[in-house]
């Protein structure tokens, strides 16, 4: 088994499944139309087919069509479009 960092640990031994961490990347998914990224690093990737973005511990891939950012402010992405998938990759 991987280690986990101390955040992590504390939430499993918390049983913490209600809310995130401080920091930690919330993604609320609204059917397939409109994506809500919260605690995001910035966008590394945009376009019509994938938007990805930094998050604490990698990034988030959005993959669909006719992508866009409705709303970006420091603490909030707003993505609309048809949202095929969303990936996460982890930093090693």
């Amino acid at each position: 088994m991987k280690q986990r960092n101390w955040s992590d640990r504390l939430a499993l031994a918390a049983d913490l499944d209600t809310e995130p961490l401080p920091g930690q990347p919330l993604v609320e998914l609204l059917g397939d139309g409109r994506a809500v990224v919260e605690n995001h690093k910035g966008v590394t990737e945009y376009g019509p087919e994938r938007i990805c973005v930094r998050v604490r511990y990698g990034s988030l891939c959005i993959c669909g069509c006719g992508l866009e950012l409705a709303r970006m402010t420091a603490e909030q992405l707003v993505i609309t479009g048809r949202i095929d998938g969303i990936s996460v990759i982890r930093r090693c």
